[in-house]
């Protein structure tokens, strides 16, 4: 029988075997069951405390001893869909969480929020992040300054990146500090004329500024600071400057 259905389930092995043999044998005493089990009784009785929280086992007096039995195998499926419930309902409420959350983050004197990512998963925080807030706001756009060598890294680390922005529906404007560059769906590019193709890349979003360069060892790393004036600063610069190279 293959049970890794049920440990996924949350039982341990030791439940297992308990639950396994008072299916097998029960009803049936502790001391009898610590017997077949193979386990010590004080543990039994602990193992038989977490069944019965779980709805799988039950006790009645008989005489002057306790007997232990199984609850139907059909409780596992109750069980499911009671956890069915309780992610459905932590879907439900974890958006205004995760706002209530956010709102805290940087609140004292409104000081800005800055976070150092390093290598490739870093630079894949940074995106995730853009998508994720991106998707909860009426305006999806944001704006870039797109630089040749962060492009390269960018992509290495996040091949998918522009499809899952295309499935979110959200929109880009670019400018292209060097030459090269292309467009990807939903955006438009712009080119500044310049030859530095190892310039940083900044993106402006929702509140937010992510700044992705390289080390000395050529490794990517990215700056992601958190607050509505420098965003706001930020956000005019690039409209005024996408508005002058029309």
């Amino acid at each position: 029988m293959d049970t890794s259905i049920l440990k996924k389930m949350g039982l341990s092995e030791k439940e297992l075997t308990v639950y396994l043999n008072l299916l097998e044998h029960g009803p049936i005493s502790v001391r009898r069951l610590a017997e077949i089990a193979k386990l010590n009784r004080g543990s039994v009785y602990e193992i038989l405390k977490e069944l019965q929280n779980k709805s799988l086992a039950s006790y009645y007096n008989d005489a002057t001893k306790q007997k232990f039995i199984a609850e139907d195998p059909a409780q596992f499926k109750r069980m499911i869909s009671n956890e069915e419930d309780r992610v459905r309902l932590l879907k439900n409420n974890i958006d205004p969480l995760i706002a209530e959350l956010r709102s805290l983050g940087g609140k004292e004197n409104n000081r800005p929020v800055s976070k150092l990512y390093e290598k490739d998963a870093g630079i894949r925080s940074i995106l995730n992040d853009l998508l994720e807030t991106l998707s909860h706001e009426d305006n999806k756009e944001y704006y870039v300054y797109s630089a040749k060598d962060a492009s390269s890294d960018i992509n290495r680390a996040y091949p998918k990146f522009n499809e899952l922005r295309n499935k979110n529906k959200i929109f880009v404007k670019a400018i292209s500090l060097a030459k090269g560059g292309g467009t990807n769906g939903l955006d438009e590019r712009r080119w500044l004329g310049s030859n530095d193709e190892s310039a940083t890349f900044i993106i402006i979003y929702a509140g937010k500024c992510a700044f992705i360069s390289r080390n000395k060892q050529g490794e990517p790393v990215g700056i992601l600071i958190e607050n509505q004036m420098i965003y706001n600063t930020q956000k005019v610069i690039f409209q005024d400057l996408w508005q002058r190279l029309k």
